[in-house]
């Protein structure tokens, strides 16, 4: 059976690759048009998974691929383009960051999976670390922004854990296809209609689709899944918080972005919070100290009857 530490390692590349995102973004793609990138990412690329997969949902699943395809994907990517554009980066990118706590105390609803106490610690302390990575001093509050990160990480969360719940019929790859269609179908619309017309497209935004589309959509969502499937909501939920770590770490190596003393203390408590809040870590931490704390419970009875 394969390691649980490779699943989540595999997991984890999902959130490295979504923090790539936003330097390609900036980068390659066409300025001020993020509704149609993102259904650029994944309309065609699930309709390519489809021509791989030909199989289409039966009976409830084609309710359910749409529930999802808007939850994970649709509805997700609106909300974070409206934080995007009325909150700054870092403070859309902090609150975003709360998405492991929600995602945990929506699994304990749905699907029974009690959160520990150290996880969402764990959580909370990578909630801070991203605050010190990415807040700026500049920041200004934007309550229907604000409202929208949240609204972004309830919808994702819901997504996420109820893909826990409801056993698909086919392999990862169709179902990770059904829910890039649905879910591009449902942002084709909205684009078109906020953002008018596709624009022009050059080699180098080419190439910057086909990344994010195989790469940041196909290739991280199939993982993303996979450990949701396999894991507890909170062993992979916290490696979500690599996001933005890994969009600071390529801001700084390929765009020469500032990187200071705060930036690395909060590079590590989020890396802390990562790791401490493990439900395999606090399974191995509470084997070794069983026997301490046993003896430490024999030890008054013990002196006691010498007494």
């Amino acid at each position: 059976m394969e390691s649980n530490w490779r699943v989540l390692g595999l997991a984890a590349i999902a959130p490295i690759a979504w923090g790539s995102g936003y330097y390609v973004t900036e980068t390659f793609l066409p300025p001020d048009r993020p509704l149609f990138g993102a259904m650029m990412r994944a309309l065609p690329f699930g309709l390519l998974l489809l021509a791989f997969r030909p199989h289409l949902p039966t009976g409830v699943w084609w309710w359910r691929s749409l529930v999802l395809g808007t939850l994970n994907i649709g509805a997700f990517f609106a909300l974070i383009f409206v934080a995007a554009y009325r909150l700054p980066g870092g403070m859309a990118a902090t609150l975003t960051a709360t998405a492991p706590i929600m995602i945990m105390l929506v699994a304990w609803l749905l699907v029974g999976e009690r959160p520990r106490l150290a996880s969402l610690g764990g959580a909370a302390v990578g909630v801070v670390g991203v605050a010190l990575l990415v807040l700026r001093a500049d920041f200004a509050v934007d309550p229907i922004g604000v409202a929208a990160s949240f609204g972004a990480v309830a919808m994702s969360s819901l997504g996420f854990v109820l893909i826990k719940r409801w056993t698909p019929p086919v392999d990862l790859l169709t179902f990770t296809a059904w829910q890039l269609v649905a879910g591009g179908l449902v942002l084709l619309p909205v684009a078109i209609l906020v953002e008018g017309t596709p624009p022009p497209m050059d080699l180098p935004a080419i190439g910057g689709f086909l990344y994010l589309g195989l790469v940041g959509t196909v290739v991280a969502y199939v993982v993303w899944f996979r450990g949701l499937r396999r894991l507890p909501a909170a062993a992979v939920s916290l490696v979500g918080l690599l996001n933005p770590v890994a969009g600071t770490v390529i801001g700084v190596a390929l765009a020469r972005e500032a990187f200071g003393t705060a930036q690395a203390l909060g590079l590590l408590l989020v890396l802390a919070g990562i790791l401490a809040g493990q439900p395999a870590v606090l399974d191995r931490f509470r084997r070794r100290t069983a026997p301490v704390e046993t003896l430490s419970e024999a030890a008054p009875e013990a002196a006691f009857a010498c007494r």
